[in-house]
């Protein structure tokens, strides 16, 4: 009987092994992207381990999205030449293959590069590019024939600070938009050699020369949207510099759900910043009662509802030992207070285990299964050097949790293929559907490395709809307008952003998952000045345009 018992218990416990319904493969050569993050010998230096991001947008507007890869020259030198190390543009060719349009289009910049994102900043059609750097920032005009110009210096936005992540959003209801700029620390080259060789970082000796704590933080810049190509620096007049942030990543989102588009700064080291939007293009830092403005390592930053109860949660990839967040909205639970308050459900949600050990970048709130509710993916690389070979960074492997629809996710690395790609640096990551296929890709920039672009493969076995809207104002991508789709058993939401993830851009099309669903009941859109259309009874596995009436 005992030997029975036992046999019964070896059974039960036997491991189940899971079939994956949704894999992604490693699609970047045939893809024809051949580019490759820096050159050379890693120095040891701060510029270089923050490594770039990428951004999708259709910069020529014929259907599909291409792809900005930003770059940082080796070595570090103010000297350009024809051999130095650019910014990429690949045009999307429509079958699966990009080709590089950098010198026809204008946009290869070689300074030292961090960040880029897309938005048509005067709304005439056409997507314009920002570029983040370690120096002056560059704003490319498009000239709607894909070609691009250096407009900075008009424009009024070429701050010359060391800028990270960036983002676009009309905050002041007059429809345009407006541009924040996260800033991180100053970093004289010229004095690391005065620095100690060694310091501190959350206990660990690392080069000094690769601590942010040992450098001052800067404080970061808003850009008020004249109307006419320009661009007036409002940021002591709103107070929502962040000083002391060391920011990576800026998020804007309606989190309290009333119509105007609050902000949330994620960073390095420091505390977090929430400022939340009065309505009349005024800000009130509400950080410290939002509960989500913990003094941790933060990096990427995403936003979307994963619980579907029809408020905007967070997620944030963190520095080694302090686990990433998923932070949910209270909006339901404090209405009609309107407050902005988060609680964090890193452990409750399986998530903060399994990540402690990696540090997160690229990061995004997305549906891959299509199945209707919002999984995560992170890209993963460590800053820490290898012991032996102190040039070389040490690589991590990326990872993929699946929402199991309860509050819950569940890790499907292994079983979607994400582990079985080559490890690497992991730094920026850009999430859209190039191939316009009904699911979503992804595309990592890693440090010191050839990039992946990751073709999802099944996720289309669900069924979709993907919306683009178009706004008959200056802002014509539509930024910070809502979309609520109904189906049969569920409800999602989505908003429309510009510069999220890390240092990165998604593509502005907007992909719901609606798993078996043949048709959606209805699709209400939120403009951002309050008005609302609504179509019914849409047939799914399509792309629908929606223009503002």
């Amino acid at each position: 009987m005992r030997f029975f018992l036992l046999m019964l218990a070896i059974v039960v416990l036997t491991p189940v092994t899971l079939q994956a319904e949704t894999t992604f493969v490693d699609v970047t050569r045939e893809a024809g992207i051949h580019f490759r993050h820096s050159s050379g010998t890693r120095s040891s230096l701060l510029i270089e381990d923050m490594g770039s991001g990428a951004g999708f947008a259709d910069i020529d507007n014929d259907g599909d999205i291409d792809l900005y890869i930003v770059n940082i020259p080796h070595p570090f030198t103010q000297e350009v030449s024809p051999d130095r190390k650019t910014n990429v543009l690949y045009r999307n060719n429509g079958d699966g293959t990009f080709t590089d349009i950098t010198n026809i289009a204008g946009v290869g910049h070689q300074g030292y590069g961090m960040g880029c994102v897309f938005a048509d900043y005067d709304g005439d059609g056409s997507v314009d590019l920002y570029v983040t750097n370690y120096g002056a920032n560059v704003l490319y005009h498009n000239n709607g024939d894909g070609t691009f110009r250096d407009v900075t210096q008009t424009a009024d936005v070429g701050c010359k600070l060391w800028s990270t992540g960036a983002a676009f959003a009309d905050v002041d209801g007059d429809s345009d938009l407006d541009l924040y700029v996260c800033n991180y620390v100053t970093y004289d080259l010229e004095k690391l050699e005065q620095m100690q060789e060694e310091s501190l970082q959350s206990g660990k000796p690392v080069p000094s020369a690769l601590n942010p704590h040992v450098f001052a933080p800067q404080d970061n810049v808003f850009y008020r949207n004249n109307g006419d190509g320009t661009f007036t620096d409002a940021t002591a007049e709103l107070g929502i510099a962040a000083p002391g942030g060391r920011s990576m990543q800026c998020l804007f989102s309606d989190f309290d759900n009333d119509n105007d588009l609050d902000l949330y700064v994620a960073n390095d080291t420091s505390v977090n910043y929430v400022y939340r939007n009065a309505g009349d293009g005024t800000f009130t830092d509400v950080s410290d009662a939002s509960w989500a403005a913990d003094f941790r390592g933060s990096m990427g930053l995403s936003a979307g509802d994963y619980d579907g109860d029809g408020d905007v949660d967070l997620f944030m990839s963190h520095w080694v030992d302090e686990e990433n967040a998923l932070y949910r909205n209270l909006l339901k639970e404090d209405a009609p207070s309107k407050h902005i308050r988060f609680v964090d459900e890193s452990y409750s949600a399986m998530l903060a285990e399994v990540g402690i050990k990696q540090i997160g970048w690229g990061t995004a709130l997305f549906d891959y299964d299509n199945d209707g509710d919002l999984d995560i993916f992170v890209t993963n690389g460590s800053t820490f050097q290898e012991l032996k070979q102190p040039e070389v960074l040490i690589p991590q492997v990326d990872a993929l949790f699946s929402n199991n629809g309860d509050g819950t996710f569940s890790d499907v690395s292994e079983i979607s293929g994400i582990t079985a790609l080559p490890t690497r640096v992991g730094r920026g990551a850009a999430f859209g559907d190039y191939d316009n296929d009904g699911d979503v890709d992804i595309f990592i920039v890693n440090n010191h490395a050839a990039p992946i672009l990751l073709r999802n493969e099944g996720g289309n076995r669900n069924n979709y709809m993907h919306v683009e809207l178009i706004g008959t104002d200056q802002n014509r991508n539509a930024i910070g307008a809502k979309i609520q789709l109904k189906t049969a058993d569920r409800t999602q939401i989505r908003e429309v952003y510009a510069g999220e993830s890390y240092m990165s851009s998604n593509s502005f099309v907007v992909e719901f998952g609606v798993g078996n669903a043949t048709q959606i009941e209805t699709l209400q859109v939120t403009w951002l000045n309050g008005d609302t259309q609504a179509r019914h009874n849409i047939p799914t596995n399509q792309r629908i345009r929606v223009t503002q009436e």
